[in-house]
């Protein structure tokens, strides 16, 4: 269609479907109006045919059908930017060719970086020394242009810079997802430039690193410069964005309509409620009944809280799964994201502490530095899921300890000093220290992690993988009956209902502690605590410390969010307690003693037993050396430390021991010396 042509039918059907939607924008900070691609092609399909392969000279035309219509004084034009673009026009990242250069297409991706928000010069207006003629210019390159002559007198070069047009523009990185690339190949990138409305403050947080967008934009050729500064013969390709929506989901972006709110509503009233959610998590998954409540209990979380002081407590609960290969904690991990609507997954070697938290990088298009957020920061106010947790480096994993807790990023790199949010939950799992549980071994002196990094989670699940021919009967039909029919019995609540459960319990519901939760939850801690105290008023061991106690306070208020509850009751209480008791019981038990000891994984991996013993045998070392001399040989050692009860095996532990903290070293064999 001609230019005129295409005015004068935009101006028709802006009249006929869009003449309230042009009003309203004139109230706007942005004067913007979406147009419905399907519309355009049902009122004039040639024009929408022409959008698709002109899109520069449509889109010019539908504005200036907008300001033909009447525009207000101050209001100089009306963006038009086009959505619900049909299928046939998307493609991956990695397919644009040349054939699709300045079509309008469709694009899926992830942002993977952006740069800071700065002014754009789009026009220039030129004075004439000799005439006084404006000369008007547009800035489509890269470098300023400026006039070579003027069209009125004929004055060649140094024109006076009258007058120029400004707009916000910002360059996006867009990398297409995992789902769009081959298991080999690598993910390809597509920069992309936003203008004016498109980068305001209010859809600025729509494009933060992480976030998947999907765009329309016009795919175009930028220039590519050698070292001289001279154009070469190649190209680089470049989306202009016309438009874009975001295709990331927090918690808070859900919509619930009326009729699902009455369902969450009757489910809540249910007084099975917890069991059904819990039956409905992981189907295909057979057993492990206490880590699918506690799992229930991690998606609805519990309540962060800001004290007057300025301190905040975290609401997040995060939980550890350490296990036997192919005790189906990943299939758990892969079966949570697809309930969590906003959510991150890394793996083992593939992760580095820079990856999980955030790295400076170089911001090309300003030269100067620039954080990128990592998956951790990415995940903010969503699930991250680590996977393989133990094949990661010390240094790795030690970035995440003021995730965990604090939940922040701090970054005081090259020239940049800054605190990022990470309010994410987290999910992990790993493998024990020689890849499977040894059943005659503690298990706590079986899992490599950090004590600092794993006091940090509320809830550890230790997954054995024990023969046992009833259960691995009933397993084995259970996995085979889902393989031969590729069905399953039907849980009580679908995925979408529970993630809209979900949403809308952390969205609405605050429970507080009523009288008989508080009691009974303080009762269970002092009780525990006290067990560590022997008759003569010795302490021997902690059984539990105030993380385990604020751990229980999130896990009680997430029981009462599955009732949309304003109270958190006895029940949650006993539910939380329940929960933490087994896993302490599992992973903290001091054989030695029968008593359950929160130091065998949150101190240095050694009970207070243990550390009596070691004391012990030091004091022993001490008192030798002023009796025989600074070098004691073994066998006075061993004498001594058999009359206060102590066996061979570990005395040559604590001696071990001993030598690994510095305390003592072996100056030739069998004979030791206090440093």
């Amino acid at each position: 269609m001609e230019g005129a042509e295409l005015v004068l039918e935009f101006g028709k059907f802006f009249e006929k479907n869009y003449s309230k939607d042009i009003m309203d924008s004139f109230n706007e900070v942005y004067h913007t109006i979406s147009v419905d691609f399907e519309k355009l092609a049902k009122f004039n399909i040639k024009a929408s045919e022409d959008l698709l392969e002109q899109p520069d000279t449509t889109i010019k035309a539908a504005e200036l059908a907008i300001q033909n219509m009447g525009l207000p004084d101050g209001i100089e034009e009306v963006k038009v930017r086009f959505f619900n673009l049909p299928d046939s026009v998307e493609i991956k990242i990695s397919h644009a060719r040349t054939r699709h250069i300045s079509k309008l297409l469709k694009f899926k991706g992830i942002v993977k970086t952006k740069s800071e928000i700065r002014p754009k010069c789009v026009l220039a207006n030129f004075e004439c020394p000799s005439c006084g003629n404006i000369i008007e210019l547009a800035q489509l390159e890269k470098k300023f242009n400026e006039p070579s002559m003027c069209s009125s007198c004929g004055r060649k070069g140094k024109f006076k810079l009258a007058d120029k047009k400004l707009i916000d523009a910002q360059i996006l990185d867009l990398e297409e997802g995992h789902e769009d690339i081959g298991g080999s190949t690598q993910p390809k990138k597509l920069k992309m430039i936003l203008f004016s409305d498109l980068v305001s403050p209010f859809n600025d947080k729509k494009t933060n690193p992480g976030m998947k967008i999907e765009v329309v934009g016009i795919l175009k050729e930028v220039p590519i410069e050698g070292k001289s500064g001279a154009k070469t013969v190649n190209y680089d390709l470049l989306i202009e964005g016309n438009n874009y929506i975001s295709l990331s989901e927090d918690f808070d972006d859900i919509k619930i309509t009326k009729e699902e709110e009455k369902k969450i509503k009757e489910l809540a009233n249910d007084k099975d409620v917890f069991e059904k959610i819990t039956n409905s998590l992981c189907p295909t998954i057979y057993g492990y009944d206490r880590v699918k409540q506690a799992l229930v209990l991690q998606l609805f979380g519990g309540s962060r809280k800001m004290r007057p002081d300025g301190v905040s407590t975290r609401g997040d609960m995060h939980i550890l799964l350490i296990g036997d290969p192919g005790a189906g904690k990943t299939q758990i991990m892969r079966r949570m994201a697809v309930v969590a609507p906003k959510s991150k997954s890394v793996s083992g070697k593939g992760t580095t502490g820079a990856g999980l938290t955030a790295s400076v990088i170089r911001d090309e298009m300003t030269g100067s530095w620039s954080l990128e957020a990592g998956a951790m920061v990415l995940a903010n106010n969503g699930f991250c899921f680590i996977d393989e947790m133990d094949k990661m480096t010390t240094e790795d994993r030690s970035a995440m300890h003021e995730c965990l807790e604090q939940q922040t990023v701090t970054i005081a790199k090259a020239n940049i000093q800054a605190t990022l949010r990470c309010e994410t939950t987290v999910l992990a799992a790993a493998n024990p220290k020689f890849g499977r549980f040894d059943p005659y071994a503690p298990i706590n002196d079986q899992i490599d992690l950090p004590p600092a990094l794993i006091s940090r989670f509320d809830l550890i699940f230790p997954i054995k993988d024990v023969p046992d021919r009833f259960k691995d009967d009933l397993l084995a039909d259970f996995i085979l009956k889902i393989h031969q029919t590729n069905t399953f019995d039907a849980p009580p609540i679908e995925t979408e209902l529970i993630r809209k459960f979900v949403a809308y319990s952390r969205k609405t519901c605050n429970p507080q502690l009523s009288v008989e939760a508080l009691a009974e939850i303080k009762k269970y801690y002092v009780e525990m605590r006290s067990s560590g105290i022997s008759e003569d008023g010795s302490v021997r061991g902690v059984a539990i410390t105030t993380r385990q106690l604020e751990g229980l306070l999130r896990l009680a208020e997430a029981s009462a969010k599955t009732r949309l509850s304003e109270t958190v009751d006895f029940s949650d209480a006993r539910i939380a307690i329940d929960l933490l008791h087994h896993c302490l019981s599992e992973i903290a038990l001091d054989k030695e003693t029968g008593k359950i000891d929160i130091d065998k994984i949150s101190s240095v991996g050694m009970s207070q037993s243990q550390r009596s013993k070691i004391m012990n045998l030091n004091k022993i070392i001490k008192e030798l050396e002023d009796e025989v001399g600074k070098v004691i040989p073994i066998d006075d050692i061993l004498k001594k430390a058999e009359k206060l009860g102590l066996d061979v095996s570990e005395i040559e532990e604590g001696l071990e021991k001993l030598k690994r903290t510095g305390d003592i070293y072996e100056p030739k064999r069998g004979f030791y010396s206090r440093l």
